[in-house]
């Protein structure tokens, strides 16, 4: 029968070598696989950590530049309100210095009117008296000179007061 053959021998010795092999190297085996399987487990842990921590980033990252963004749309609006107000008070102070200019060349135009005709008064104050002067002198007796001078110096007391 097969119990006395060698070969049957050989294969219960292979496998009862097998067998104790396996029972041997199980607890290395699955000791190393769960060692692995826990390591594999404890980087996807960690890798799930840091994705999360990146998510968290981003998202603080995003409030800010939310933030940032009004700050700036808000400081945009205040600039061009105050340019707009700068312009407006540019405007009214141009306007003002305008109207300041034209009082003060209307004044000077005034003045300078005026000096003319004093000018005028002065010049035909001066030709009336030369004309004068040489009518009377071509013209008048010595008698009538006379009695010009008389009249002159008796109207000067109420004139003078």
């Amino acid at each position: 029968m097969f119990f006395e053959e060698a070969e049957f021998w050989v294969l219960v010795a292979f496998v009862i070598a097998i067998g104790f092999l396996i029972y041997k190297a199980k607890g290395t085996v699955t000791g190393g696989l769960d060692a692995r399987a826990a390591k594999i487990k404890a980087e996807i842990d960690e890798a799930q950590k840091l994705r999360d921590d990146a998510q968290a980033r981003l998202a603080e990252f995003q409030l800010k530049q939310r933030d940032a963004l009004k700050e700036a749309e808000g400081i945009v609006a205040q600039a061009k309100a105050e340019a707009e107000r700068l312009a407006a008070q540019g405007l009214k102070d141009l306007e003002a210095a305008v109207e300041r200019r034209r009082r003060m060349a209307a004044e000077k135009i005034a003045l300078e009117e005026q000096k003319a005709m004093t000018d005028l008064r002065n010049a035909a104050v001066d030709v009336a008296v030369a004309a004068l002067r040489r009518v009377l002198a071509e013209e008048l007796d010595a008698g009538r000179k006379a009695a010009l001078i008389d009249q002159a110096i008796d109207a000067l007391p109420p004139t003078l007061h």
